[in-house]
């Protein structure tokens, strides 16, 4: 049955992961209201995505989020350890405190790493995106869709009634997993060294005491049952999940990992051949013990088919070394929420959505060549002795397109160190400690959804400049100077934003820096309502008609 009637949304998200939950708050916090289909009936049972990093912790901390997140951190916050070794109770290959290279100083980020179990992390995202306004149906799949070019009609079905809704968006962000259906369904390949293993993984109960001897550990690369298995300790205490590589190509499948057989493997595993395994269903009110996973790494060719576009696993798969994966997606979200939310309010022409795939297509394929080289690496027992510079790949990475006025600057420069930042337009704009009234907050704080511009202590012309640009474009615009608003005790803000004190730049509502004059220009407001319109691609037409 089919309710009568189309029902209409901005925006149509399909795909209830940590991706499509972040779009659908990201687009609920900037007055869009989407609505978000999953065809499963709730967030994630298992943990998968375990560590978030310093960059989406800024993201969700500009949200409100910290607080909540940091509440619900996992047992893993004091395990931070990795191990590779022949089974748990056998010879080390090596040991390493995963996040002591990536972990940043204070002079890089007001965030760090946070240990929360990806469920967990969903559920906090969930209940902010439907208290902000997003419309999130979980149980509730996608039938059919078919774009017109001046929207998409999509037909959804609820799996409890079976009732079908035909809905009406004007643009659909397909979230919807490595499986990436809808991208597929719509002729969209991708590139990359593709399957590199199929995993099965179950979940046991033991005491492992006898193997561990004291230690602690998040993860744990071994060589038995198979070189590549993977063990890792969950949140209820004496509770793991193993994950086994097989190969089908040599006729293994699923159906060979019986009960028995996943009592025998985990005991391989562990090196202990007596231990007593009991075996978990892998959810609740389920009989089913043994769930699989792909492996692999690739890259959508294209981010956008007309009103489509693809986030997240959807767009690019990189191997789990690294803990990039759920991160890229939370990224793809936050550049690619500002700028639906533009064109929707007619504050920006469709050209701005191009620059979605042109800014991080390029950032997954650097991605997914350091997650590949990490996977290599502690597959073949080298541990973090390679190790990309997880710093530079979390805060450096530059974005190139029509929406950064960056000229001839970083030119061949993927990315960036950023514990020396440039604030060169394209970069993530610098973390750096200000005061006012006597208490502290970053420049990050001052980042609200909006566009920003930032201004030196010398640089009172900016301030009436940015009003009269925002008003002439219809754009709210918030305008800020540091060392008058804003105490600068470390006298750091304008070498890191590579300007003068009477300078200025403006950063995205992504915090990124979208241009910069290194001093007061003579004409401030044109300069800045020039490099808005050009942002934004807005038509020569409306840019005439502002001015």
């Amino acid at each position: 049955m089919t309710e009568p009637g189309n029902h209409e949304t901005a925006v149509l998200i399909v795909g209830g992961g940590i991706t499509g939950l972040s779009t659908a708050l990201f687009l609920a916090r900037l007055g869009v209201r989407p609505i978000l289909v999953e065809r499963h009936p709730s967030t994630a049972l298992l943990p998968q995505a375990r560590a978030f990093n310093p960059r989406s912790m800024e993201i969700y901390r500009a949200l409100g989020l910290a607080e909540a997140i940091r509440d619900r951190t996992s047992i893993l916050t004091d395990m931070p350890d990795m191990i590779g070794a022949d089974t748990l109770a056998g010879r080390e290959h090596f040991r390493f405190d995963v996040l002591a290279q990536a972990r940043p100083p204070a002079s890089l980020s007001p965030a760090d790493w946070e240990m929360i179990d990806q469920d967990e992390l969903e559920r906090i995202v969930r209940a902010r995106a439907e208290s902000s306004g997003a419309d999130v149906r979980f149980g509730t799949e996608l039938v059919a869709l078919t774009d017109a070019g001046d929207g998409v009609t999509a037909v959804v079905r609820d799996l409890e009634t079976g009732v079908h809704q035909r809905l009406h968006a004007d643009y659909v962000v397909a979230a919807d997993g490595h499986r990436a259906g809808l991208r597929e369904r719509l002729g969209v390949g991708a590139d990359g060294p593709g399957v590199l293993l199929e995993v099965a993984n179950f979940v046991f109960d033991a005491d492992l005491g006898a193997a561990l001897q004291g230690r602690r550990f998040l993860l744990a690369y071994l060589d038995r049952p198979t070189k590549g298995s993977t063990l890792i300790p969950l949140r209820e205490f004496g509770r793991w999940a193993l994950a086994v590589p097989y190969r089908p190509e040599l006729g293994e499948s699923v159906a060979d990992f019986t009960r028995e057989h996943c009592v025998e493997l985990a005991r391989q595993a562990i090196g202990l051949p007596d231990v007593d395994i009991r075996l978990v269903p892998s959810m609740p009110g389920s009989d089913r013990i043994v769930t699989t996973t792909t492996i692999g790494g690739w890259v959508a060719r294209r981010y956008r088919t007309g009103r489509v576009f693809f986030a997240g696993d959807a767009a690019h798969v990189v191997p789990p070394s690294g803990s990039y994966g759920a991160n890229t997606g939370i990224a793809d979200a936050h550049n690619l929420a500002w700028k639906l939310a533009a064109v929707l309010e007619d504050g920006a022409g469709d050209e701005l959505l191009d620059t979605y795939e042109d800014e991080r297509r390029p950032v997954a394929r650097l991605t997914l060549e350091s997650a590949m080289q990490l996977l290599h690496d502690r597959h073949e027992g080298a541990g973090d002795k390679t190790k990309t510079d997880d710093l530079a790949m979390i805060f450096g990475y530059r974005y190139r397109s029509s929406a950064v006025l960056a000229g001839t600057a970083g030119a061949g420069r993927p990315v960036e160190d950023p514990r020396t930042p440039s604030g060169e337009p394209g970069l993530r704009a610098p973390h750096v400690r200000l005061e006012q009234g006597g208490a502290g907050l970053s420049t990050l704080d001052l980042f609200t959804g909006s566009f920003t511009v930032l201004a030196g202590p010398a640089g009172v012309g900016w301030v009436a400049a940015a009003k009269a640009a925002a008003a002439a474009l219809g754009l709210a615009v918030d305008v800020h100077r540091v060392g008058f608003e804003f105490d600068d005790p470390d006298d750091r803000w304008a070498a890191a934003y590579g300007v003068t004190a009477g300078g200025a730049v403006l950063v995205r509502p992504d915090g990124f820096v979208a241009w910069r004059a290194g001093e007061l220009p003579r004409h401030p407001e044109q300069e800045l309502r020039a490099a808005l319109a050009r942002v934004l691609a807005l038509r020569e037409e409306d840019r005439r008609c502002a001015g």
